[in-house]
């Protein structure tokens, strides 16, 4: 009986052995027509001491995008994004904007604005690998949805547009798009494969994130994968922030990731994500914003982000 378990022992850890000396192929593959929707909810917390006062800047989001391949072609495909409904809380300087694009509120012109960008395609190129090629149409929409602005003063319109081309342009969405996406390489992996990409910052600041991938176990339908990233800003590029501001930034952080991913697809069905950067802002000196010499801003920022992918068609 011991020489029978014993076996049974060998066999098990053979096979697990096995398992995990072999190779397999991850890429996005899809079929033109096929519908999925994401659910995204994230918060970030930014955090920063101007003269000694701490100034707490929030974002919440909670979206649901529609995504269709509409076209399928060898190495690369189209896909059709689409904003279903979109949720969006704004809290900074005692401001406080919360909007659900869906339900109507007279008194907060950004709700407007948003609900314009609902159910507008716009178009994402990505390569069988998940490299993202390129965003079309996002900034177009959008600058058609400032016309909600037009019956406001032209510092609130500026200020509005700013806003939601931050939170919702074509750099902001990229941006996301590529640190959730994984990227894989062309090679087969196994458990315990390790692999990495770089991208460039987008949006407001300057610099470069290195993405790191590692398979963590897989089965015939999906994939567990961890990821990191290391986030670093270009110390001595000039930046103009809210209100003006010309600053330097020297910002550096890190996100921790885990996915769930459908092997039939590539795309993850679940992931979650959470990222920190700390460093400094230095506000340059200019007279016309009463900073009298360079000033050195600490910030914190914060971010905490679920998101969920399922197949509909």
């Amino acid at each position: 009986m011991k020489r029978f378990l014993g076996l049974i022992t060998m066999l098990v850890a053979l096979t697990v052995t096995t398992k995990a000396q072999e190779y397999m192929a991850m890429n996005y593959t899809f079929a033109k027509g096929q519908q999925f929707e994401m659910e995204q909810k994230s918060r970030s917390e930014t955090y920063m001491t101007v003269n000694d006062v701490v100034q707490r800047t929030t974002r919440d989001y909670n979206n649901i995008i529609s995504i269709e391949a509409t076209e399928v072609n060898p190495g690369k495909t189209i896909l059709t994004f689409r904003y279903k409904e979109l949720k969006f809380n704004f809290n900074a300087k005692n401001q406080n904007i919360f909007v659900d694009a869906k339900v109507a509120n007279d008194k907060e012109p950004f709700q407007a604005g948003l609900k314009n960008i609902l159910d507008k395609p716009f178009t994402v190129e990505i390569q069988s690998t998940g490299i993202v090629n390129k965003v079309d149409g996002l900034d177009n929409i959008l600058d058609n949805a400032a016309a909600a602005f037009s019956a406001l003063k032209k510092n609130e319109q500026e200020a509005y547009m700013k806003l939601m081309k931050d939170q919702f342009g074509t750099d902001a969405f990229r941006s996301w798009l590529e640190q959730l996406l994984i990227m894989y390489p062309a090679h087969g992996i196994k458990t315990g494969t390790q692999w990495e990409e770089n991208v460039p910052m987008r949006g407001g600041l300057i610099g470069s994130i290195d993405l790191y991938w590692n398979l963590q176990t897989w089965d015939t339908q999906t994939a567990k994968i961890g990821g990191t990233s290391k986030i670093k800003t270009d110390k001595v590029q000039m930046l103009t922030l809210e209100d003006g501001i010309k600053a330097t930034a020297e910002i550096s952080g890190s996100t921790s990731s885990n996915y769930l991913v459908e092997r039939s697809t590539g795309l993850p069905s679940i992931c979650v994500q959470t990222t920190e950067m700390n460093g400094n802002y230095t506000y340059k000196a200019d007279k016309a914003k009463k900073i009298r010499k360079d000033l050195k801003v600490p910030i914190k920022v914060v971010t905490n982000a679920s998101y969920k992918i399922k197949q509909m068609k």
